[in-house]
């Protein structure tokens, strides 16, 4: 069983750039998220429980998985 190394390095090396790619998309997302809102997400996700702003922005995350997992393919 002969392994292509070069193949297998080359992979990893476009999967690392995705991944940084993705987690930088989702910090920008975030920011235009917490940057629009006029109130502070963190004590309405910690303090008071709000459940529909943490749907939206689970949806938001999911939206640019999407978007990430779509370009990778």
């Amino acid at each position: 069983m002969n392994i292509d190394w070069s193949n297998l390095i080359q992979s990893l090396i476009n999967s690392v750039i995705f991944t940084s790619l993705g987690l930088v998309f989702f910090a920008i997302a975030f920011y235009v998220i917490s940057a629009v809102t006029p109130f502070s997400i963190r004590k309405e996700l910690e303090d008071d429980q709000n459940t529909a702003l943490g749907i939206v922005i689970g949806s938001v995350i999911i939206g640019i998985a999407l978007v990430v997992s779509a370009a990778i393919s």
